[in-house]
């Protein structure tokens, strides 16, 4: 299964596995390390949240597919709403760098995951 999924990965175009292990998956893990912030738990909760109901889907169609999508639509849109609140808070500066680090990373992959989810929706169902 593990074999699978990671046949599925590489069979993503370059640019999506770079954005996946490079960008998407740090940043949202390193919300770990702001959990003694104000928001900061539940900063964490919604980006790792959003990150293991995918490893749920990745084991159940054991590979990657648009369906992924939907989790970080679901979860990282009011995510996003929490940062940009933070974002209007006194916050500690490294924790305020993170945040608009995260909101520019997330708000990429929202675009990207609109678009995807919309196309889940209308039948595009096959994994890589």
């Amino acid at each position: 299964m593990i074999l699978q999924i990671w046949q599925s990965y590489r069979r993503l175009p370059v640019w999506v596995q770079l954005w996946v292990a490079v960008i998407l998956v740090p940043v949202n893990a390193a919300s770990l390390a702001f959990v003694v912030q104000p928001g900061g738990a539940w900063l964490a909760v919604m980006a790792v949240g959003a990150m293991l109901c995918n490893a749920a889907l990745m084991l159940i169609e054991r590979g990657f597919s648009k369906a992924m999508a939907l989790p970080h639509v679901v979860i990282w849109t009011p995510m996003l709403g929490l940062v940009i609140w933070l974002l209007g808070q006194e916050t500690a500066p490294g924790f305020r760098r993170y945040l608009l680090i995260l909101l520019a990373v997330d708000t990429v992959s929202l675009v990207l995951d609109y678009i995807d989810g919309w196309r889940w929706l209308r039948g595009e169902r096959a994994v890589a």
